[in-house]
């Protein structure tokens, strides 16, 4: 649950500095696919919300931003999942008894 609500604030902190910062990337098994869910969803969605300076309402464009964050979201699991399997594969196992 930790990693669920640090990926979240990371999202929003990472998508709301995104638009002003270009060099932010530095951030980048099933707890792990909602943290990277959510990190993906919150990331994209705070940056759509924090960079929009259209003439529209906000108000009319977050059903678009929605769809954008979870375009996020399921960025975010496929990344989480390479990230466990890489882990995975050059992680030393430990001493066999």
């Amino acid at each position: 649950m930790v990693k669920i609500i640090i990926a979240a604030i990371l999202g929003v902190i990472l998508g709301a500095t995104g638009p002003y910062y270009a060099s932010i990337g530095w951030y980048s098994k099933q707890q792990s696919l909602y943290a990277g869910a959510l990190y993906g969803f919150c990331l994209n969605f705070s940056f759509m919300i924090a960079g929009y300076t259209g003439t529209a309402s906000l108000l009319s464009r977050l059903p678009f931003f929605i769809l954008i964050g979870l375009f996020g979201a399921v960025c975010g699991v496929a990344l989480a999942a390479a990230g466990y399997f890489l882990k995975a594969a050059y992680t030393t196992p430990g001493p066999v008894d």
